[in-house]
């Protein structure tokens, strides 16, 4: 079968696109600053893998779970808890770690533009 040259295909593709491209670069932007708010360098939001490091360190978790993400369905946890602990680190309860978890390009904005304070709990006794 010949390709399908259906312009009305190619336009969708491209506004959808557009729009993925606006919601990564919301996310960015928020994480960015909650980076930067946190203390951490801002830029690391747009460095693969490094980014995963750097927002545990924000959540205060230990760096080597940065091995968990690459173990699939078991990466979810680390996920959910630090997106728990992110949000209780600037003030914010479980509702807003859902958020942070399934509308990023939402609530990292909100969390970074907005008048949250990074107020991280102190580091446990060994």
């Amino acid at each position: 079968m010949p390709p399908d040259n259906n312009p009305a295909a190619g336009v969708a593709v491209l506004i959808f696109l557009l729009i993925e491209a606006a919601l990564v670069l919301a996310w960015v932007a928020g994480a960015w600053r909650v980076f930067s708010k946190a203390g951490q360098p801002g830029w690391a939001a747009i460095i693969p893998i490094y980014n995963i490091y750097v927002w545990l360190k924000v959540a205060q978790k230990p760096g080597w779970w940065v091995l968990l993400f690459f173990i699939p369905v078991v990466s979810l946890i680390p996920a959910i808890l630090g997106s728990l602990a992110v949000a209780a680190n600037f003030g914010k309860g479980a509702g807003y770690a859902v958020g942070m978890i399934f509308l990023p390009f939402i609530f990292y904005p909100m969390l970074g533009f907005g008048d949250a304070k990074y107020i991280a709990a102190p580091p446990l006794p060994n």
